[in-house]
């Protein structure tokens, strides 16, 4: 993946087909626009695939925290991109390596921070001790970054509070954005006939890991009080442990005993199947508990639907309270289910706030515009 000038390599986790998260989709569509600006190489981690080096953990380290099992694919990012005259890292699991090369090379490592591992102490459950080797990787290599790019202001904010070693002159940012051409209402039905969602019945749907990041319980314990003939649809897999994954489990056959219509898809679904079943809900839930920007806020907004999210970091950012949707208090289920329900009980009103979102998802996030701000940025570290 090349383009013109500046030598690049982008270091990140995930990459496709591989993407499970809002850092991913980040990537993905960034890289895609940057190809034509600079001499793009995207490192990756995991199964070989078109258009980036992949990255695996070392055999020895099989059976290992998972913690290592990243820091041994940094290592390997770091040997591998010698040549680079910029490096570019996102998230936790490829900021050691930007760090690491940068030390090597003697070239600028620019870091994308999608979320704070200092202020998600929630993933001791999912990686115990090594989520203090995950937080050292954070900051060790914040702490020495050419710049470091927030993706909202809230975000920038949290950086400050977190890392105040961090000169704030280095911390820029530039926000998430969306593709208005791919994420757009789809007419078609064919899906909900294939998953069940019955047509007439209104629904609210919810899109996101099983993580204490997204909220997910909170959603459910408010779903008691949704008007009966809402149905609920979650599309909500990959729990970050096996006891996050039996709370779910729990509630849902809960409210499964006690109303109709709630349909929970553990799978991931290919992103035209998302999409639709995101066009035709009268309401998208985002009840995180913490979220620097929320990509899929932008996405449900794109394919036109009002949306009920958390008043918390970067969200009011995206949602705008009683424009193009409704923000609530987090972690609150009675504030959460009174939203939803005024939505549900008012598909106008509900139809009036998602053609708003689509209207501000088009002219305010494209990722083209983010793209030319990103290597802007290159262009003044180099």
């Amino acid at each position: 993946m090349t383009g013109g000038g500046l030598r690049v390599a982008l270091l990140t986790r995930e990459y496709p087909p591989e993407v499970y998260g809002g850092a991913g989709v980040h990537v993905t569509y960034l890289a895609r626009e940057l190809a034509p600006l600079v001499d793009l190489t995207v490192h990756c981690q995991g199964a070989d695939r078109p258009g980036a080096v992949a990255h695996r953990p070392w055999d020895l380290l099989a059976g290992a925290n998972q913690a290592l099992q990243v820091v041994s694919t940094d290592l390997s990012m770091a040997a591998a991109v010698a040549g680079a005259q910029l490096l570019h890292s996102h998230t936790w699991y490829a900021n050691l390596a930007g760090h690491l090369a940068a030390m090597l090379y003697g070239v600028p490592h620019v870091m994308t921070m999608h979320s704070l591992e200092a202020l998600r102490p929630w993933k001791a459950e999912q990686l115990g001790g090594g989520y203090a080797v995950s937080t050292w990787c954070e900051r060790v290599a914040a702490g020495s970054a050419a710049a470091v790019v927030a993706v909202s202001d809230a975000m920038r904010a949290d950086i400050r509070t977190a890392y105040p070693e961090i000169d704030p002159e280095r911390i820029i940012v530039i926000r998430n954005g969306i593709d208005a051409a791919e994420y757009a209402p789809d007419p078609g039905t064919d899906l909900l006939d294939r998953y069940g969602i019955d047509c007439s019945r209104p629904y609210l749907i919810f899109v996101g890991r099983i993580t204490r990041q997204k909220g997910l319980p909170v959603l459910l314990r408010a779903a008691p009080e949704l008007v009966a003939e809402a149905q609920l649809v979650l599309l909500a897999g990959l729990a970050d442990t096996p006891e996050q994954l039996a709370e779910v489990t729990e509630l849902v056959d809960g409210l499964r005993a006690s109303r109709s219509g709630v349909l929970w898809i553990p799978e991931m679904l290919a992103k035209h199947e998302v999409i639709q079943l995101l066009s035709h809900a009268t309401v998208f839930a985002c009840p995180s508990v913490y979220e620097p920007l929320g990509i899929v806020n932008l996405e449900a907004m794109a394919c036109g639907t009002a949306v009920v999210a958390s008043r918390t970091g970067g969200i009011p950012e995206v949602v705008a309270d009683g424009e193009t949707g409704l923000l609530v208090p987090p972690g609150e289920p009675a504030p959460l289910a009174a939203a939803l329900n005024a939505l549900l009980t008012d598909p106008g009103r509900a139809a009036q706030l998602g053609q708003a979102g689509r209207k501000r998802a088009v002219s305010e996030f494209s990722w083209a515009a983010i793209a030319a701000r990103t290597a802007a940025l290159y262009d003044q570290l180099v």
